[in-house]
């Protein structure tokens, strides 16, 4: 049954439905929390924006603080930011003076960059591998293909990030250690590889850390997969054990794999604020930090709705195709 009848069954549109009014819900929750959190925090941006306080006269000071709104109540400043996100109207950042969204959009194009190839890269690597150690499961291979796994799962991204400088950039010369690119490019195509050059050492970072996740799940899934008697009945019909694991087996496995690849993507405009420090890398995780450093107030809730917004967006998603792969869960609603 082809997707568009699919998209007419009744069961479906409920399902939806209910999803959409859960994740608006969510939304709405996330910004609240994280609004509250931020404004109960130690620490007045004023005096982070100003500097000591003893160069400015208080009354200076109070007029800053009502030019930024820091002197409503706590509900009055949540009610007037929501009503802004309503519109569209993040606000200004207290440090660079333009909007939020301006500020954030200029982030956006590194964190994608560097988080979505990253990302393709552990699917195009991490599924074939699951695969193959499902295919012989307990053997020398799948030892292999595991511990190498539960090494990147184990390790420390931060420390994963310095031993990489240390063997790369520093004893062989090889990649930067920092930055996205370098002045010195010129040309369109230079330019490109300045950037691939750049990029190598933190999408490797991250690629070793998020590998053996998807891997362990993958051939986990599988492993489930192939003990079905639909594949006993495959293989007593004399099918090609390659057709049996990609056809068969692994279509079958492909909701949990779904789900991992669904919170990478939803986690993706979040960058990976350890990473992005580390390398330099002017992303939204860095963007993050600095924010968090200087109680930009504004830039932090930002950031936060559209982590919130995409995470939701992409659990959604992933719903949906859950929904559509397997007529047993809409059902369940």
């Amino acid at each position: 049954m082809g997707l568009p009848m699919f998209a007419e069954s009744p069961s479906l549109k409920v399902y939806l439905a209910k999803r959409a009014v859960r994740s608006f819900l969510l939304v709405l929750g996330i910004i609240s929390v994280g609004f509250v959190l931020i404004n109960l925090a130690p620490g007045d941006p004023i005096e982070y924006v100003l500097g000591h306080h003893g160069f400015y006269t208080p009354e200076f000071i109070a007029e800053m603080r009502a030019r930024f709104g820091l002197d409503r109540p706590i509900h009055e400043r949540f009610l007037r930011y929501l009503l802004n996100v309503l519109t569209g109207n993040l606000g200004y950042s207290y440090v660079y003076g333009l909007p939020v969204m301006e500020v954030i959009l200029d982030r956006v194009p590194p964190t994608i960059l560097l988080m979505g190839s990253q990302l393709a890269l552990v699917i195009l690597i991490g599924v074939p591998l699951g695969v193959l150690a499902a295919r012989r499961p307990y053997s020398m291979l799948d030892g292999a293909i595991s511990a190498v796994s539960l090494i990147g799962v184990s390790t420390p991204v931060f420390w994963l990030g310095l031993i990489l400088i240390q063997l790369f950039s520093v004893t062989l010369g090889l990649f930067p250690a920092q930055g996205m690119f370098s002045l010195r490019a010129t040309g369109l195509f230079e330019r490109f590889i300045d950037v691939m050059y750049h990029l190598f050492l933190p999408a490797l970072t991250l690629v070793l850390i998020n590998l053996g996740l998807i891997t362990r799940v993958t051939r986990a899934s599988m492993l489930e997969a192939l003990r079905s008697e639909y594949i006993v009945a495959a293989r007593a019909k004399g099918l090609r054990e390659r057709t049996i694991l990609l056809k068969h087996a692994l279509r079958n496995s492909l909701l949990p794999i779904i789900t991992i690849v669904g919170m990478q993507i939803g986690w993706m405009l979040s960058g990976a604020v350890l990473v992005e420090t580390l390398f330099a890398w002017p992303g939204m995780g860095r963007l993050l930090f600095t924010s968090i450093e200087a109680r930009d107030y504004p830039v932090i809730m930002g950031i936060f709705l559209l982590i919130a917004i995409s995470v939701v967006v992409s659990n959604f998603i992933v719903d949906v195709l859950y929904g559509y792969l397997d007529p047993r869960i809409r059902r369940r609603g």
